[in-house]
């Protein structure tokens, strides 16, 4: 954990937005993989992590906005525990390394709650994702589990997303050593891209090397010769020579800080002309992202920027034609690229995203685009220092879409499907980064990634 410092600034920050009553953070529980003894690997809360720091289960933490205290529920082990699990730390000193001195076993948090509600106090808590937690939900708050997310505190919300957002010098060390562990995975991938290769055998090698970093992976591997497919966990095939491999994974740090980046390889070493062609026009939208990313800039404008450079390519091949802003503001791009440009990224790849991505990625002036393909962008608010996000513009061709396009005239005008069609089993190329904003600009979180086609050629050959 960081030092308890840390801990102690971020409740304080909490408190001094203007909440009254109390705030109430559940952590996680173990959950069960096939029966209650044999879990999946735990994974702490994230907003628990972030103000109470403790990374083990069957935990709670309160703020009380009105008294200023702080307390941590939860209970010790006993000796049946410790012959399964070894001498524990007792939570009272866990506490204490993040700056609590209050701590009560769980029972205790039902009186407490229950207390605070009849006090006609408000009691402040954060959207639940899991069952168990809207369960205790429910026997804390007397709110029906079916209902407990329409109850969540909007300001309670808004108050965690607005510190969360800005990383602090502390975090950006834990996304570097994520970032690290990213480069090694997909160098790793890279080199592993041969023909006969299994995808799985590339797939199961770099999660282990975000294990063997210390975290696990920060969301489960895209590896896949079906780029076209955005989210495609599929590792079944082997890789065929012509084919292009796309790898979208990351990994978390010790303290379950995520990286996330995005590679595609011509499988063998060579890209043919039409993909280096793709490849080019994908590269370049990134390398634009990155140069318009900047204070005070929407990340809205920059997907809008990189969508122009994507139709602008790809009228210089023939795929698309008429004006480029024109085809951008009809969402004519989306076809190829129907997709947003990035995502805030920290504790989790997708930052915050349980709280409400619209509060999140959005604010009272930046609303999302109804419109397909940039209706799905996650991040279209001002950026600030201190953001971190991603950058991953894409080109796919995905034979559904365009038989659809096609069919019903979708943008005909601006889309030569002749040209298209020559393109149904391309696949897909996608391109991302993990950027901090900083105070003047912005820039690559650690070192990057190969990225060229020359780079990923001489990779992938040796």
């Amino acid at each position: 954990m960081f030092d308890r410092s840390i801990y102690l600034n971020r409740r304080k920050s909490l408190r001094n937005k203007g909440l009254q009553g109390v705030g109430l953070i559940l952590g996680n529980g173990e959950s069960p993989m096939n029966c209650r003894d044999n879990t999946f690997h735990f994974r702490q809360d994230s907003s628990f992590l972030y103000f109470f720091g403790l990374d083990f289960p069957g935990l709670a933490g309160v703020i009380d906005f009105d008294s200023g205290k702080d307390y941590i529920f939860g209970d010790d082990v006993d000796i049946e525990d410790i012959i399964w699990m070894g001498p524990q730390v007792p939570l009272k000193e866990n506490a204490q390394k993040v700056g609590i001195e209050n701590t009560a076993p769980v029972a205790k948090l039902f009186e407490f709650i229950t207390t605070t509600i009849q006090q006609g106090r408000k009691v402040h808590f954060l959207p639940p994702y899991r069952g168990e937690n809207k369960m205790m939900l429910e026997k804390l708050t007397g709110i029906s589990s079916l209902q407990i997310q329409n109850y969540a505190s909007l300001q309670f919300i808004k108050a965690v997303i607005d510190i969360r957002s800005i990383k602090e010098p502390a975090e950006i060390i834990e996304i570097e050593k994520a970032c690290a562990t990213g480069y090694e995975m997909h160098v790793t991938a890279m080199k592993m891209a041969q023909p006969g290769m299994w995808e799985q055998k590339i797939a199961g090698t770099i999660e282990g090397i975000a294990l063997a970093g210390g975290g696990m992976t920060s969301f489960p591997i895209i590896l896949t010769q079906h780029g076209e497919t955005l989210h495609n966990h599929n590792h079944s095939q082997l890789l065929k020579k012509g084919n292009l491999m796309l790898t979208d994974a990351g990994a978390e740090s010790l303290l379950h800080y995520a990286s996330d980046f995005t590679r595609t390889v011509p499988v063998g070493g060579k890209f043919t002309q039409k993909q280096r062609e793709i490849y080019e026009i994908v590269l370049a939208a990134n390398n634009r992202g990155q140069e318009l990313t900047k204070p005070g800039t929407t990340y809205l404008s920059v997907h809008l920027a990189a969508a122009e450079v994507i139709v602008s390519g790809l009228k210089d091949l023939g795929l698309m034609k008429g004006d480029v802003k024109e085809a951008v503001r009809n969402g004519a791009h989306a076809m190829f690229y129907p997709h947003g440009l990035g995502h805030m990224m920290g504790l989790d790849v997708h930052d915050m995203e349980d709280l409400g991505q619209i509060y999140v990625g959005y604010d009272d002036e930046i609303r999302p685009v109804d419109q397909f393909g940039t209706a799905y962008l996650r991040l279209g608010r001002k950026l600030q220092p201190g953001f971190v996000i991603t950058n991953e513009p894409g080109i796919y061709f995905i034979p559904a879409l365009i038989d659809k396009w096609q069919s019903e005239k979708i943008n005909n005008e601006f889309i030569n499907f002749d040209k298209v069609n020559e393109y149904r089993d391309f696949g897909g190329i996608r391109l991302e980064d993990d950027i901090l904003v900083t105070e003047t600009g912005s820039k690559l979180i650690g070192e990057r990634i190969p990225i060229t086609p020359d780079e990923i050629e001489a990779i992938v050959s040796i």
